[in-house]
């Protein structure tokens, strides 16, 4: 599962648009321009971490990282 499918995913579970989400992340009024800039970072893959580490605060998560069990 790629940043798309965990970001969506995770929009999906709180119930928030992806508009909603770029609309404060971009903090921009034109809501389809912040939309489109999202959704084209994440299928294009170019986000970046920190709006990733953005994005999950909003939604009331925490990004962790855990040592792989071998």
């Amino acid at each position: 599962m790629g940043i798309k499918d965990d970001i969506k995913s995770l929009m999906a579970k709180e119930a928030v648009t992806m508009t909603e989400v770029a609309s404060k992340l971009y903090n921009n009024s034109d809501k389809r321009v912040a939309m489109s800039t999202l959704s084209q970072k994440l299928a294009k893959e170019t986000i970046k971490y920190k709006e990733i580490l953005e994005i999950a605060d909003m939604l009331d998560y925490d990004i962790e990282f855990k040592k792989r069990k071998k």
